[in-house]
């Protein structure tokens, strides 16, 4: 019967992750067709789509996962105890596995090559603080809307994501497999591969430490 369970729960983190990567390219893509070179525009396009399919995708599959579909926010739970070593590793392959399928539908919708690797170049010390602070973030609006119910944290998350697209100069990945399947696309939404580590870093840097600032905050009962 457990495993049955966990099959569930991975299957919505996997579905999660697809539809999640699907939207944040796909919209990206989009945006830059039709925004004719206006940058903001186009940002502003993508935001407003990550936004809205993060709360669906959480109202969805919330029940059945969490909705984690970001390896750091399993990460926070694992800190948390409440979720265990094994199903968090099955959590991240799902994740990471369905996010780059993500980006492959988003290239098949669009009529683009499949398989491509991404040549944008996102380093330097202020996009590594913005996605410490990113995350810390998103984990810190999970962590502290858990209290009040699965829809608020919905809603939360898509409202703070699509905020920190804007005041952060990474625009906000705040997700070690959504990192990972932007790397696959040379799209609007790309990350070149060489940048990966060290947003992912400091990812995990901010998860971390949002989850114990938490733990502080919002000690469980």
């Amino acid at each position: 019967m457990r495993r049955n369970k966990l099959a569930a729960k991975l299957l919505a983190e996997y579905l999660g992750s697809l539809f999640l990567l699907a939207t944040v390219v796909g919209s990206g893509i989009m945006a830059e067709t039709l925004a004719d070179g206006n940058v903001a525009i186009a940002l502003l396009a993508n935001t407003l789509a990550t936004g809205a399919i993060l709360t669906v995708l959480i109202w969805i599959f919330s029940p059945l996962s969490g909705a984690h579909f970001n390896p750091a926010v399993t990460l926070a739970f694992l800190l948390r105890r409440e979720i265990n070593f094994r199903d968090s590793a099955a959590y991240l392959v799902m994740q990471c596995t369905g996010a780059i399928c993500g980006v492959w539908l988003a290239h098949l919708m669009f009529d683009l090559s499949v398989l491509q690797i991404s040549a944008h170049s996102r380093n330097g010390f202020p996009q590594w603080i913005s996605e410490a602070t990113a995350t810390f973030g998103l984990v810190m609006t999970i962590l502290g809307c858990l209290r009040m119910g699965e829809k608020v944290v919905a809603v939360a998350v898509g409202l703070y994501i699509s905020a920190a697209y804007w005041f952060t100069a990474s625009t906000s990945f705040a997700n070690p497999s959504v990192t990972l399947g932007r790397a696959f696309t040379d799209s609007f939404s790309g990350i070149a591969p060489a940048d990966f580590p060290a947003f992912v870093l400091a990812q995990i840097i901010g998860a971390v430490a949002a989850t114990m600032f938490a733990q502080y905050l919002f000690p469980k009962r």
